[in-house]
């Protein structure tokens, strides 16, 4: 069956955006996921936007994954080396499993915009409560590129030979 015959499936995707400095109104990294994830079929389950602290961050996406309704997790933020970014601290432990892909194949694609800046970058993911969490920069054009080069196909029930929907939705064996 190809891609054109298969159908697609519709996720229920949560957006958090982590940051210090950002509002809702200035929140372009935020807006950009929530815009790509509608463009592709997927329904914005939720947004927030909250400050960079361990607890704070985890006890949001804790709710999220505890919801049965909220299947994704889209994090944007608090994944570099400042003093305040804590995104991976906060987020580690509440992961079944880690997508250890996600992260490296991000950075390899990230390298080819920014070069070894790109080592700088802790972007992660995991699976939590059958949830699928990815962690993303807060640049805006880092959002791109993860979601452009990696979430928009792996979030698809289409894209062939394997994504994660069957994951988050009970299909996979």
């Amino acid at each position: 069956m190809s891609k054109a015959q298969a159908a697609f499936t519709p996720l229920n995707v949560a957006v958090l955006t982590v940051s210090d400095t950002r509002t809702v109104d200035t929140d372009t990294s935020g807006d950009l996921l929530r815009d790509r994830l509608r463009a592709a079929g997927h329904e914005l389950a939720d947004r927030d936007l909250v400050k960079d602290d361990i607890y704070v961050l985890r006890a949001r996406v804790s709710a999220w994954i505890a919801d049965a309704g909220i299947q994704v997790v889209l994090v944007t933020g608090g994944t570099g080396f400042s003093g305040r970014d804590s995104t991976p601290e906060a987020l580690l432990p509440l992961f079944d499993k880690q997508v250890d892909g996600f992260g490296e194949l991000f950075r390899q694609l990230s390298y080819e915009e920014i070069g070894t800046s790109t080592v700088q970058s802790r972007a992660l993911a995991g699976l939590a409560n059958g949830t699928l969490v990815f962690c993303l920069p807060g640049s805006t054009n880092a959002c791109a590129t993860g979601w452009d080069r990696i979430l928009e196909q792996q979030l698809d029930s289409r894209h062939r030979p394997c994504n994660f929907v069957g994951l988050v939705t009970g299909t996979r064996p």
